[in-house]
């Protein structure tokens, strides 16, 4: 299996303004990368305010929204609980059946999860036990503000409790002006985490266009050890 899974240390952080930038930069490098969002709560995947049809423009891929995203519900909760209002099964399985049709198309691909790793996800697993399925290394999506090295320590302990490698971590949405509290943020992570802060990405409510998007991610995130990272699984497992 080749690419990312991406998490976030917790619901609303930017993990899909995350995937679907850094997918689009990729893409533009000439990467075959595609996205999937396996279970998406809250929005139909059809639903232009939805995760998956956010991430299908800023990636710029030209795939079905419903293959992005092949369980969608209404409801916005966890979705394992989502799945049971619904009177629905997903199983962890039935998520890897999809990423592997999808591998016949990419060479790896960015999967975005949802919420934290403890989330209760599919009808049998909870998040981190979907990602250790898929056997994808993890890059967390985290706040850059107060609170954000507590939550992320703790997010790549569990991670790697249970096996699950971690590839990095990206500080989104802080304000500007608080740039300097969010480098000490930065150096405690990487001090105590053993991980590498790839990006710190400052709030996006300005941005509305997908070239803004693509621009902002060149710009604060390191695109070019995250692309290397991924050449070289891709290499291991071509």
């Amino acid at each position: 299996m080749s690419g990312l899974f991406i998490t976030a240390t917790d619901t609303e952080v930017g993990k899909t303004v995350i995937t679907g930038g850094l997918a689009g930069a990729l893409r533009e490098k000439g990467y075959n990368i595609g996205v999937f969002k396996p279970i998406q709560s809250g929005h139909k995947a059809s639903d232009e305010r939805g995760d998956a049809a956010r991430l299908k423009v800023m990636s710029s891929v030209d795939d079905d929204v419903n293959a992005i995203c092949p369980y969608s519900l209404d409801e916005p909760l966890a979705p394992q609980l989502a799945l049971q209002r619904a009177n629905k099964q997903v199983t962890v399985d039935q998520l890897l059946t999809h990423y592997y049709q999808f591998l016949e198309k990419y060479d790896s691909l960015l999967v975005e999860g949802a919420g934290g790793l403890a989330v209760p996800y599919t009808t049998d697993a909870l998040l981190i036990e979907t990602i250790k399925a898929f056997n994808l290394p993890l890059l967390i999506v985290a706040r850059g503000t107060l609170g954000t090295v507590n939550h992320t320590l703790l997010t790549i302990e569990y991670a790697r409790q249970h096996g699950v490698e971690v590839v990095g971590v990206i500080l989104c949405h802080y304000d500007e002006t608080q740039v300097e509290r969010v480098l000490e943020n930065k150096e405690m992570i990487e001090q105590y985490g053993h991980v590498k802060v790839l990006g710190m990405m400052p709030s996006l409510d300005s941005i509305t266009m997908k070239d803004q998007l693509i621009e902002a991610v060149h710009r604060y995130i390191n695109v070019e050890d995250i692309s290397q990272f991924i050449k070289s699984k891709v290499g291991r497992n071509g």
